[in-house]
């Protein structure tokens, strides 16, 4: 094989990524494809140690190293003390995925104000720190990638005002760290996903229908689809402040 082949089909070959919440789902879909692009990956759960302890032996049997920690994204210094572990126990930080999140939905009016301030430490406080924290410790060519929500750009029903309130901040976020990081060489873009089918939102479940049907394509996306475009912008250098919808036409 040449080295441009080795290259082409090793795209992130030397680096290491750390996938928030990455025990299940769109976390542990990415963490293992960042793996078959080359990448050592470690991954962050709150309580789904056997699962994160699956993806780490997944990874590994792929030839790369992992690592699971346990950090609660909704805690202050835990979002933030996850990247300095995984930098420390995998020599550097290349990519981070800011997937961990939480989804809190129902009437406006049945909202406590629990749930506000959880949902907004999980999906809004955690993803800076953690942003902050990779920008101090990344090196140029970093990549900071931002798991959002197709409801940032349609919200096809009542219900979903806290959780698409947070993940809208998000789009500025990473627009405002495209512009700080970007003469460090480091980029920052956002990934929308539609209705995905997960153990939180399974394409079988009693509401899947409803959110099949307002996608173009009239189905759920896997977490493998997701998967693919966050991989593609981890080794993309000249894409930054940007927002990518894998919601098959959700928002068409």
């Amino acid at each position: 094989m040449s080295n441009f082949e080795q290259a082409a089909g090793n795209s992130l070959l030397g680096k290491v990524a750390l996938v928030t919440g990455g025990s299940r789902g769109i976390g542990a879909a990415t963490a293992l494809r960042l793996a078959r692009e080359g990448a050592d990956v470690a991954v962050t759960y709150v309580n789904g140690e056997e699962a994160a302890g699956e993806v780490v032996r997944a990874v590994r049997a792929l030839g790369r190293r992992a690592v699971a920690l346990r950090a609660d994204a909704g805690d202050a210094e835990e979002a933030a003390g996850a990247v300095t572990a995984a930098a420390r126990e995998l020599g550097r930080l290349d990519v981070l995925v800011n997937n961990a999140g939480v989804g809190v939905l129902g009437p406006v009016e049945s909202l406590s104000p629990a749930d506000v301030d959880r949902v907004l430490a999980v999906n809004v406080r955690g993803v800076f720190l953690a942003s902050r924290a990779a920008a101090a410790v990344m090196p140029r060519g970093g990549r900071i990638i931002t798991v959002g929500t197709c409801m940032t750009q349609r919200v096809p029903g009542p219900g979903g005002t806290l959780y698409a309130m947070s993940k809208s901040a998000l789009v500025g976020l990473t627009r405002a760290l495209a512009r700080e990081l970007g003469g460090r060489g480091i980029t920052a873009n956002i990934v929308h996903p539609g209705p995905v089918d997960t153990d939180m939102n399974p394409a079988d479940g009693p509401h899947a229908a409803g959110q099949a049907a307002v996608t173009a394509l009239g189905r759920f996306g896997t977490a493998q689809e997701v998967a693919e475009t966050i991989a593609h912008l981890a080794g993309a250098d000249y894409v930054t402040g940007a927002e990518f919808s894998v919601d098959g036409g959700h928002a068409a």
